[in-house]
């Protein structure tokens, strides 16, 4: 092939030519399948026909006026793809479902155990209808397991993962409810991880399969499991919430400012003098004990307030832009 035919070859996106049908609502399918089509997949989006996604509802929205057309998460979550509504619940809606799954390379999903049964959308019932179809379902609780009939939503999937005791809130008192869907984004990202290794499989060996993609199995592996596991095993102790920052190294917190608040974070020994510079090298940091992270780790109760001292005397601006010349990481 000579080099104006590769060029021609490779003038296309990654995956032109796959086929994606979305039967999905809020953020992990929507999101899963919206990661296809940036990359150049087709991808029908299927919507109830009552009042579509709820996300359609959602904010931000221009003058804070909900409208189905207008919303920016819908639009973020979906873009690039076509759409459809169909009752599921209907025989002659899901026998137009069934016909774009005949073609159709990925299934997307979102449903329940118990609704995939009702409208006949079991994987056995999918792979004879696609044998080379690659469907994944993503849901709070997976579609196997004693939770997996369970009712229940991005946080209460990541409350079941053991984040609450290990993130988001003080050490005496109540977890606290985590940022936004971060179960079901890093459930979308890892159906789209394992969907793209299925389709791999099938063009080496054929035949396409299921994946059962639980939001809290995803979560419970990579916030809690990743960082505990290992600690747990070697130590006997594990990690509990300790309100701001790490418990074992510092600093690594959220620092009250003249005009609000940064988050710092100097472990390493670059960062660790670079902070330093940006504060004027002050008497009580060239202590050699504190060169050692750990070491400031066991002394937080002490550095912490100094460095408060500091930061108040600053405009939050200010310390961020000072301390990320001298290589410290904060965000202001």
């Amino acid at each position: 092939m000579d080099g104006e035919a590769r060029k021609e070859e490779h003038t296309g996106r990654a995956l032109e030519g796959l086929r994606v049908v979305e039967v999905g609502q809020g953020v992990g399918a929507p999101l899963c399948a919206r990661l296809f089509a940036d990359y150049g997949a087709d991808v029908v989006k299927v919507e109830p026909t009552e009042d579509g996604d709820p996300s359609r509802q959602w904010g931000p929205v221009p003058q804070d006026v909900a409208h189905p057309e207008k919303s920016g998460t819908f639009f973020f979550l979906n873009s690039g793809k076509r759409g459809v509504t169909l009752d599921l619940d209907a025989e002659a809606d899901r026998r137009q479902l069934f016909d774009l799954l005949r073609d159709a390379d990925v299934f997307i999903d979102d449903q329940r155990r118990h609704q995939m049964r009702a409208r006949r959308l079991t994987p056995d019932v999918l792979s004879r209808l696609n044998p080379e179809l690659v469907s994944i379902s993503i849901t709070p609780f997976g579609q196997t397991g004693p939770y997996a009939d369970w009712n229940g939503y991005d946080l209460n999937a990541y409350h079941l993962t053991g984040c609450g005791s290990r993130y988001c809130g003080r050490p005496d008192a109540a977890p606290l409810e985590q940022g936004t869907f971060s179960t079901e984004f890093f459930g979308a990202f890892a159906g789209a991880a394992w969907g793209m290794a299925a389709l791999l499989g099938r063009d080496r060996v054929g035949g396409g399969q299921h994946l059962d993609v639980s939001c809290a199995e995803v979560v419970a592996a990579l916030f809690v499991g990743a960082q505990n596991i290992g600690a747990y095993a070697q130590d006997g102790v594990y990690e509990k919430r300790s309100g701001r920052g790490m418990s074992l190294a510092a600093p690594a917190t959220i620092l009250p400012c003249a005009d609000g608040y940064v988050w710092m974070i100097a472990l390493e020994p670059a960062q660790w003098r670079g902070l330093r510079k940006a504060m004027g090298d002050p008497e009580w940091a060239q202590v050699e004990l504190f060169d050692d992270m750990f070491e400031r780790g066991r002394n937080a109760d002490v550095i912490y307030p100094l460095l408060e001292a500091w930061s108040r005397k600053h405009a939050k601006q200010h310390i961020m832009e000072i301390c990320q010349a001298h290589g410290c990481p904060v965000r202001a």
